[in-house]
């Protein structure tokens, strides 16, 4: 009777799970998934298909909880040698690596049954959003530049968001996956330059630890500039109204603001660039880019 009841994962264990996928992070990729989602519908038939964009939220939620178990399954060892993430609940003994993994395959089988429920292109391309996730953490250990594998995962969000509605390739969803994609390796470039230190210490690979922090908010900053310009090119790719370009005014203004308040050496303020200024970025731009679908007819 112990056995088995150890077997089902109690309340505690659950919530040692979501802590462990750090589960409301999905606010840095669910807005963008969502700006193509609801346009692809604008573009279909002007209607907001609620069950749609359900099963989207399903995707996107249950892809980024595997690659985020997964990451932490992988890392466990490289996280235990680091003082800033030895507190990690597979570090700690708070979430055993069996069940980690137990949650990481749930969360795969809910993403793959929620794009089988989409349509068969969503299907069939699922297996090719997974591959990214899984390699992601291995990237650090072969690749000085892991950000452009976190980069092209993220870029899928959107490129899926557009196929779950369209059920057709769309290259106006891969000029605004690019742009997530770039925008959030950058500002992992700016995350990974608290950790230079001990990665040069442990083997671990990445920009700040093999060209040094100055070069890695450079790099950052010039892939803001360009997520930028991508976003520029996809509100002109989809013939944006005032709010989406009022949207993107103040993305380009809380670029501005993260990058004058993190510098080579100055480090002080990094996780409030890293987790509110681009939690807000996300969620600015979809308000902006939703009004302006409304007001250009979108119907709900």
């Amino acid at each position: 009777m112990t056995s088995a009841s150890a077997a089902i994962p109690g309340p505690g264990r659950t919530k040692a799970f979501l802590r462990l996928v750090m589960i409301e992070h999905s606010v840095f990729a669910l807005p963008f998934a969502y700006i193509a989602s609801l346009t692809a519908m604008y573009e279909w038939d002007r209607n907001i298909h609620w069950g749609r964009l359900l099963l989207v939220t399903v995707c996107m939620v249950g892809l980024r909880t595997f690659a985020m178990a997964v990451n932490r399954i992988i890392d466990r060892e490289i996280d235990a040698r680091n003082p800033r993430t030895a507190h990690r609940e597979l570090v700690t003994g708070a979430m055993s690596v069996r069940h980690a993994w137990t949650g990481a395959l749930v969360a795969l089988v809910v993403f793959l049954g929620a794009a089988a429920l989409l349509n068969p292109l969503c299907l069939a391309l699922a297996p090719v959003a997974v591959v990214p996730m899984v390699v992601y953490p291995y990237g650090k250990r072969f690749t000085n530049f892991p950000q452009a594998i976190l980069g092209l995962a993220q870029a899928m969000g959107p490129v899926g968001g557009w196929l779950a509605i369209s059920g057709e390739w769309s290259w106006t969803a891969v000029i605004l996956g690019l742009a997530v994609g770039i925008w959030i390796g950058g500002f992992d470039l700016i995350y990974a330059c608290q950790d230079v230190e001990t990665d040069r210490e442990i083997g671990v690979m990445s920009v700040p630890a093999r060209f040094g922090i100055p070069a890695a908010i450079r790099g950052a900053r010039a892939c803001h500039t360009l997520t930028t310009a991508l976003f520029v090119w996809y509100g002109l790719a989809t013939h944006a109204g005032a709010f989406f370009w009022l949207g993107l005014l103040v993305v380009a203004g809380a670029f501005l603001y993260e990058h004058s308040i993190v510098r080579p050496h100055d480090l002080s303020r990094l996780n409030r660039a890293f987790f509110s200024v681009n939690g807000f970025i996300g969620i600015a731009l979809f308000v902006c880019a939703l009004l302006d679908l409304l007001v250009r007819g979108l119907t709900v």
